[in-house]
């Protein structure tokens, strides 16, 4: 693997950057105290090129390669404080538009991925739901087939921009007789009859990418709007998954290395007892862990865009970087808020709120002690 960066791509980076401090960090605190979604910078990250970056242009996309894409949702992460709209940024991109990049018929591709890419369409992954969490493939939403498509009926919870969502990528039971095997995909456009998105939950943390339920009332979705045969569910899932769980705390590394520099900096100006608290080895040794973890974070990133760039199987590795940067953030995050002592607890500092958006990392896209038993049964534990 090549760590040299071309000129081009740090130019790139570097816009980003600048981009993201600009544009997106005005009144953070009140849209994390408010839950609010902004569609408005939403809106300049479409058209900045954020959603297309590493999709074809033939479809909207900006046509960068995957380590490029990586590079530029890392510099967002570093420049943008909103880690709730970094977050929705990626969730969408890597469980949405590339599942149907991967898994859409041409006419799917051109329907759909233009409006993913520009910003006028928003699209939410349908899969977990009330008693089906980690064991997702245990759901219970049913899909019957009927002349021309299929009855949907089921509820899906805690799912990124349901309230929002102009489509969602729903999975459901087309023959239960089978299994994991009868499970199929569907995309279900908002205003499909039968077809109804909960208002916004409030919730910890990421508090400005909205998070809620999708309801499905005996609705009917035609054929044409199945991604993939039936079947190939559980193909689809897996897939997005390993998108997913490679990349989408890409931002997170770049809010790590923002969160290092505050606390480096704020350790060389605040003194306590004659001299800089950055002196002290028990403040110093959290800022090498910090560093250490952010280091190792951004190896594993790496190394998975780098396999999939390069089309090896990379299941082992997205749950390692999944687990690693996920278990990093929350413990950087905390390691923070012991350097800035009790200004770290304060809102202003913008400090608690990383710990809060951090913690979710550790549940969603699979808990860590889901990754943890991936990691195991690849091993041949399991």
């Amino acid at each position: 693997m090549d760590f040299q960066w071309s000129e081009a791509q740090l130019t790139l980076r570097n816009e980003v950057v600048d981009f993201a401090r600009c544009e997106l960090n005005d009144d953070v605190i009140t849209r994390d105290r408010e839950s609010r979604f902004s569609k408005e910078q939403w809106d300049k990250c479409a058209r900045f090129g954020i959603l297309g970056m590493c999709f074809p242009q033939e479809y909207g996309g900006q046509g960068k390669d995957l380590l490029t894409t990586i590079l530029v949702m890392e510099a967002l992460g570093y420049g943008c404080e909103d880690n709730g709209l970094t977050g929705a940024l990626n969730g969408q991109m890597w469980s949405i538009q590339e599942p149907i990049l991967t898994f859409g018929n041409e006419a799917q591709k051109r329907r759909f991925l233009p409006g993913l890419c520009n910003g006028t369409l928003l699209g939410a992954h349908g899969m977990t739901e009330p008693e089906s969490g980690s064991d997702a493939f245990s759901l219970s939403t049913r899909a019957d087939k009927r002349e021309g498509g299929y009855i949907l009926n089921g509820s899906k919870i805690m799912i990124g921009l349901a309230p929002v969502c102009g489509v969602a990528l729903i999975f459901a039971a087309t023959d239960p007789s089978l299994g994991q095997w009868g499970i199929s995909a569907f995309l279900v456009e908002k205003g499909t009859p039968g077809f109804s998105v909960s208002q916004g939950w409030e919730k910890m943390g990421l508090r400005t990418g909205p998070t809620g339920e999708l309801t499905l009332e005996e609705c009917f979705v035609a054929e044409e709007n199945r991604l993939g045969p039936e079947g190939a569910g559980v193909s689809i899932f897996t897939s997005s998954m390993e998108w997913e769980r490679s990349f989408i705390f890409a931002s997170h590394v770049g809010a790590m290395e923002r969160q290092l520099e505050k606390a480096i900096a704020y350790a060389k100006e605040r003194r306590q007892f004659g001299q800089s608290i950055g002196k002290f080895q028990s403040v110093s040794n959290r800022i090498a862990e910090m560093k250490v973890r952010l280091e190792t974070a951004r190896l594993h990133l790496y190394k998975a865009a780098w396999l999939k760039e390069l089309g090896e199987p990379a299941a082992m590795q997205s749950a390692v970087t999944k687990l690693h940067i996920s278990e990093a953030y929350v413990q950087s995050s905390l390691d923070a808020i012991k350097i800035f002592g009790g200004k770290g607890y304060l809102t202003d500092t913008g400090i608690e709120r990383d710990m809060r958006d951090a913690t979710g990392g550790v549940l969603y896209t699979g808990t860590s002690d889901i990754q943890r038993v991936v990691i195991a049964r690849l091993l041949g534990l399991g």
